[in-house]
């Protein structure tokens, strides 16, 4: 996790290092004032636009009373604040969070909540409540955020560097492209690792890893048919479960393989 970190803020100081040698010295303030806005608006963005597509509704407590009771205890004893319920139909099982330590949000599927027993939804209710105590949320937004500047920055040195014609247009498009994704592939790395730290945060928590074990693999097998759902496409790299077969796939994926968390857990 630190090398990673240590080469996102690499890749960062880089591009604001070689912005200042094109455009000079008096850019740095208007880089860091842009990067925090760039930051800021994906996180407000992100957060709307994940509940929205969705379309997430408050659960109400009389009639999901259990998992008020076990997120408000769960929450409690990893010290933060009673998140945000909603509940949505999906139209696959699943679970998302999305926020900040004080203001976050635990999304449910109807789905998810048919299918589990109560110790797996506990399982599955305290790895959203670690990644929100963790700050999972604000840290893969900063990322995203590093990979969108660095692809920016990338696209304006190509474009001031060269001719400025349309040939440097379409040059600037495909270095960007490329410049963001591998940049993203460390995002993504950090993604991975973070799924790893959560599923540990909530076998503590709970004191076993066998119930949110139990939780993943119904959770896979409901997930068969995730493919043809267009809203488990758009929230893929929020939820709790991500599919992630072949080397390509695997390298790009929010999420690490089913298969290895399960035995981290039971391990």
């Amino acid at each position: 996790m630190a090398v990673v970190g240590t080469i996102l803020a690499a890749f960062y100081l880089v591009v604001v290092a070689a912005a200042m040698v094109v455009f000079g010295t008096g850019i740095w303030p208007i880089a860091i004032l842009g990067s925090i806005l760039l930051v800021g608006v994906q996180y407000k963005v992100g957060k709307w636009a994940a509940l929205r597509s969705v379309g997430a509704q408050d659960m109400p407590e009389q009639q999901y009373s259990f998992i008020h009771r076990r997120v408000e205890e769960l929450s409690q004893e990893m010290g933060i604040e009673k998140p945000e319920l909603k509940v949505a139909r999906m139209g696959v099982p699943n679970a998302f969070a999305v926020g900040r330590k004080g203001a976050g949000v635990v999304v449910v599927s109807e789905e998810l909540i048919q299918l589990l027993d109560q110790d797996e939804l506990e399982g599955v209710l305290a790895h959203e409540l670690a990644h929100i105590a963790n700050r999972d949320v604000v840290t893969m937004v900063i990322g995203q955020g590093i990979a969108s500047i660095v692809a920016i920055v990338a696209q304006y040195l190509v474009l001031f560097t060269g001719d400025n014609d349309l040939a440097d247009f379409f040059l600037a498009i495909v270095v960007g492209n490329i410049v963001q994704f591998f940049v993203m592939l460390f995002v993504l790395a950090i993604s991975r690792y973070r799924e790893y730290v959560a599923d540990a945060d909530a076998k503590g928590a709970i004191g076993s890893g066998d119930p949110l074990a139990r939780a993943l693999e119904k959770i896979q097998h409901g997930n068969q048919r995730a493919r043809e759902s267009k809203v488990d496409e758009q929230v893929s790299a929020l939820c709790i479960f991500g599919e992630s077969t072949g080397l390509l796939t695997k390298l790009v994926s929010t999420h690490p393989p089913v298969e290895e968390r399960i035995q981290r857990l039971r391990s």
